[in-house]
């Protein structure tokens, strides 16, 4: 039986015609004959409708709600006869303005709608904007009604993703990125065969939610560059795709834009991750702007203190309230829209520990939010990934409330691999634990190996390349005195702080590179890469980039000349671990003997095979893994045997005897120069002495039993 639908107006109201309103959907949705306006408020006494023109000052009409269009908390109109593509709105609330209590209502502020799919304001990147002006995150109505030609999420195990993370505006923007929008979700599409080129199936999206980029721009002293929130980690707008972002967002059309970018990917076979923001907003303290949930409703949305201030559990002046109610619900309302809508793959959840803190922020066991979006029937297939930390203290790797779905980033293998990199001593033990996808953290709660998003470099931090050319972060262009940004970078220049004519200070840091590359692809669990390291991108020791919009914070394309062999290397690691399973189990590997060679699935050595090495003064390490027994469904696969040895001397490894009917194959010696530092799966050459190998300073052996 069809639903009636009334179609007819009941009251006019300044000038329009209406009706009582329906509470559920939120926000503003299109009815026959009219739009619904639905927004929640608990704490106000009253609220109106502001309507304007599209891209001018002042309102046409303002609606106040009449008493009988509140059901619950919940303010809601149908209103007539209004020419949708033209319309731009907000609202006004009143209510008490009494901070100690958490109530900030002010209603000479117009606000944005919280479930707004699409905002105006900021339609063009980098157009300084107005001021004075009284609103400018408007609110506008969106048509869901792009084709999406029998589309559906990719849905690669996780097992098998290899993740690219890369800001949409850095990837494309340099002029030698060669597209026809740079700067854009269009520009990127027309990068797409260079990610396939490259070999990774999953491109994690660094904040496209509408953000401000003018937030707390300021002009850097010193260099006159204005500095903005480029990264975008503060969000004005949860549903609504950056329009500055879209080469169209001019015209309003960065929807289409963005759906046709995921449209793309897919076909490619690119899976699409996007990092959201859950733990604060645009409002920052008390400070901050009107923009919505502060006008709307502070004392919900927000985790405040007794006298009313805000707690800041993120660093950036908020911290949501995640676990009320009324805020997990939009939480879950936002994610449910993006998977649906705009066929999203998985979310990054940054700084996530806030994500499980109450309303006092206190930790909580299981957090109701992250055990409802664990469950969640229209998320199930989309993967959930935790930054396990926040800015509070609390450091939940390893720890995260799971509910047997969420993965995380982990930072352990981080810190553990750039040490030993960099030569620390005693570092064997935990790479060996690394390695093996980190069981230490992931294997006693049954999570397994996948549960663990092993990266080295992400936006945060130094690039690949700058850690090992810097001992120390230069943030000085930021115009923080250098006192922004991590301290803890376990970095190592090779010898020369900055950039060098030194060749053999050059050598290393491109062998220093390709190392943590084997490494990374080589591990259990699954790889994160950050975009242009494979290019040796570069920011000059700047390990906090959050506010340049210059070549600080673009990829210069012209480097992949210049760094062939390091794209090819890291090309050729992608391909070797998409050719061997073995590198990709779903449960951490045991001493189990293999009936068909022998030989335990994993075993551990040292520069004497059998016997590794776990002292303290150790830098070596070696290890084994049987492929001749099935595992995880999978096929069986070739053996390997894979060498670190991060001594600043070559040393000579012994060999295990390979399986029965097999010798030993050189994949990759990062000890060797190009070409002969990698080789394409399957056409490896034969190892000249199969008992022994000499594994150059600071080098890595892969190699494949055949």
């Amino acid at each position: 039986m069809d639903t009636r639908i009334d179609v007819y107006p009941t009251h006019e109201i300044a000038g329009l015609k209406a009706r009582a309103g329906r509470p559920l959907p939120f926000g503003a949705t299109l009815v026959p004959g009219g739009v619904n306006f639905s927004i929640f408020s608990r704490h106000a006494t009253a609220c109106a409708l502001v309507l304007f023109r599209k891209g001018e000052p002042t309102p046409f009409a303002e609606l106040p709600f009449p008493p009988e269009f509140r059901i619950g908390d919940v303010f809601c109109v149908t209103v007539f006869d209004l020419e949708v593509e033209e319309i731009e709105y907000g609202y006004r609330m009143d209510g008490p303005f009494d901070p100690a209590r958490g109530h900030r209502f002010d209603p000479t502020k117009i606000l944005s709608d919280p479930y707004a799919r699409l905002l105006s304001g900021r339609n063009q990147w980098g157009v300084e904007p107005d001021w004075a002006a009284p609103y400018p995150h408007r609110a506008r109505i969106a048509f869901d009604d792009f084709d999406w030609q029998g589309d559906r999420p990719v849905g690669t195990p996780l097992a098998d993703l290899v993740i690219y993370e890369l800001h949409v505006r850095s990837f494309t923007q340099h002029p030698s990125a060669g597209v026809r929008n740079p700067g854009t979700y269009a520009g990127l599409a027309e990068k797409i065969p260079y990610l396939k080129e490259l070999g990774v199936n999953c491109v994690e999206l660094m904040p496209v939610f509408e953000f401000d980029e003018f937030e707390n721009s300021r002009i850097a002293p010193g260099t006159g560059e204005r500095l903005l929130n480029y990264w975008g980690y503060s969000t004005v707008g949860f549903f609504a795709p950056k329009a500055g972002l879209a080469a169209t967002g001019q015209f309003g059309m960065q929807m289409d834009e963005f759906k046709t970018l995921v449209r793309q990917l897919h076909e490619a076979g690119i899976e699409v991750m996007l990092d959201v923001v859950f733990n604060h907003t645009a409002e920052g303290n008390e400070h901050g702007p009107y923009v919505s949930f502060r006008g709307i409703d502070n004392q919900t949305y927000y985790i405040l203190t007794p006298e009313g201030y805000y707690y800041n559990f993120s660093g950036c002046g908020n911290t949501l309230n995640c676990n009320n109610p009324v805020v997990r619900a939009f939480v879950l309302d936002c994610l449910r829209y993006w998977a649906a809508e705009y066929h999203i793959d998985g979310f990054r959840f940054d700084l996530a520990s806030i994500l499980g803190r109450d309303a006092f922020g206190a930790p909580l066991a299981n957090p109701p939010l992250l055990e409802s979006l664990a469950y969640d029937p229209i998320l199930s297939k989309c993967k959930l990934v935790a930054e396990a930390w926040d800015a509070g203290g609390l450091y939940q790797v390893g720890s995260f409330p799971a509910y047997g779905r969420w993965a995380e980033w982990n930072g352990k293998f981080r810190d553990d691999v750039r040490q030993f990199l960099k030569g620390d001593s005693g570092m064997a033990g935990a790479i060996s634990t690394r390695m093996q996808g980190s069981p230490d953290l992931y294997g006693w709660n049954g999570r397994g190996p996948t549960a663990s998003i092993n990266f080295i470099t992400c936006h945060d931090g130094f690039t690949l390349y700058d850690s090992f050319a810097y001992n120390g972060k230069h943030n000085e262009a930021n115009g923080e005195h250098n006192n922004d940004g991590g301290n803890d970078n376990h970095s190592w220049n090779c010898g020369w702080e900055g950039e060098s004519t030194d060749p053999e200070v050059n050598a290393l840091r491109r062998r220093q590179i390709k190392n943590a590359a084997a490494m990374l692809l080589l591990a259990h669990g699954v790889p994160l890469l950050l975009a242009g390291d494979e290019l040796g991108r570069t920011q000059y020791g700047n390990n906090n980039n959050y506010c340049h919009d210059t070549d600080l914070s673009w990829i210069d394309w012209s480097a992949r000349a210049a760094n062939a062999d390091l794209f090819r290397f890291f090309s050729r690691m992608i391909a070797f671990r998409r050719a061997h399973p073995v590198l990709r189990p779903l449960h951490h590997l045991t001493g189990r003997i293999s009936p068909t060679s022998g030989l335990p699935e994993i075993s551990f050595h040292g520069t004497a095979s059998w016997y590794a090495d776990f002292s303290p003064g150790s830098r070596v390490f070696a290890y084994l893994l049987d492929g001749t027994q099935a595992r995880d469904g999978q096929a069986p696969d070739n053996t390997l045997y894979i060498a670190f040895n991060m001594h600043w001397d070559a040393l000579g490894f012994a060999l295990p005897a390979p399986p029965s009917g097999s010798r030993w194959h050189v994949f990759a010696n990062t000890g060797a120069t190009a070409p002969d530092d990698v080789f394409d799966p399957g056409s490896e050459p034969i190892l000249s002495a199969q008992d022994h190998i000499l594994v150059g300073a600071r080098s890595v052996v892969i190699l494949v039993a055949r």
